[in-house]
């Protein structure tokens, strides 16, 4: 028994009549009523009654047509879904963002997810420091990461996608608030609002060089894990903060953002993926973010 026994079978099925059927079928009648004759007697049961009119179904075939339209329906759905997969139409893929991301990148990045893959199922978390990120892609706990780059891992991906500029977030009521621009040195007395979750934030070290450059010292009030965190502090009033300027996407009462001037005030924005993993779902998602961002 293959497949094409099947299709015949149901062809003969619904035209009831063979020369009919191998007219829809287009071959000839004598190979048509031998396969079918075959399949028969591979099941072991008569399936149609012949008469030189028509052809009608026993009560076996009448049950056997159910059952293979059944089969042959499963068959072309198995194929169309593996062109799907093949093309990266469906899938699952958890995506990571860095914070600044979270706000700028994540609205728009989803709009055009759904819209160009909508067979895809996609999960967001929001609000990752990149060595949580990293960590994630290795253990399979998210598929795609956007976030600052760290270390290098020949295990991971890594696919630059823009350098964003850093700015300062003062509370609105702060001197420097009425400053065009903000440099380092202008922060020298500032208390300082910094991303760690224990010093493991690249910020963290971004933002500890830019005054280690400038040759004075840093002086940090607050340390948090998340940029919403940070930003309601300074809207509280209680210092001041130098972020990504996609940041700015998060605007609060009582906050002011401000361009810092510095020969190093950027911060690369990348997108990551295990190495291993080739999907084409993967890899669409992955030209769609380049392409947005």
């Amino acid at each position: 028994m293959d497949l094409r026994q099947l299709r015949y079978f149901v062809t003969v099925a619904e035209e009831r009549h063979f020369g009919r059927a191998a007219d829809r079928l287009r071959m000839a009648q004598p190979p048509l009523s031998q396969s079918i004759r075959r399949l028969e007697v591979d099941l072991g049961v008569e399936l149609l009654h012949r008469t030189t009119r028509r052809v009608e179904l026993t009560d076996a075939g009448r049950s056997y047509l159910v059952r293979a339209r059944t089969i042959l329906a499963d068959v072309d759905d198995a194929a169309h879904e593996a062109r799907r997969v093949a093309a990266g139409s469906v899938g699952h893929l958890a995506i990571g963002c860095v914070g600044s991301a979270t706000y700028s990148l994540l609205p728009p990045l989803s709009s055009h997810l759904a819209a160009e893959l909508p067979g895809v199922d996609f999960s967001f978390r929001g609000e990752m420091l990149a060595p949580d990120q990293m960590e994630a892609l290795r253990t399979g706990a998210i598929d795609v990461a956007l976030l600052r780059p760290t270390v290098a891992d020949p295990s991971l991906t890594v696919v630059p996608l823009r350098r964003d500029r850093l700015v300062v977030a003062l509370p609105a009521v702060h001197e420097l608030a009425g400053h065009r621009e903000v440099r380092v040195t202008d922060l020298r007395q500032a208390d300082l609002i910094v991303h760690s979750a224990g010093q493991r934030s690249v910020m963290y070290g971004v933002v500890l060089g830019l005054f280690r450059d400038a040759g004075i010292d840093v002086h940090v009030r607050h340390e948090v894990g998340e940029t919403s965190t940070l930003i309601t502090l300074v809207a509280g009033g209680l210092g001041v903060a130098i972020v990504p300027e996609p940041v700015t996407a998060l605007a609060l009462d009582g906050v002011a953002y401000r361009p810092l001037v510095s020969p190093a005030a950027t911060v690369d924005l990348a997108v990551a993926h295990r190495s291993d993993r080739t999907e084409p779902h993967l890899a669409r998602t992955v030209d769609i973010v380049r392409r947005i961002v």
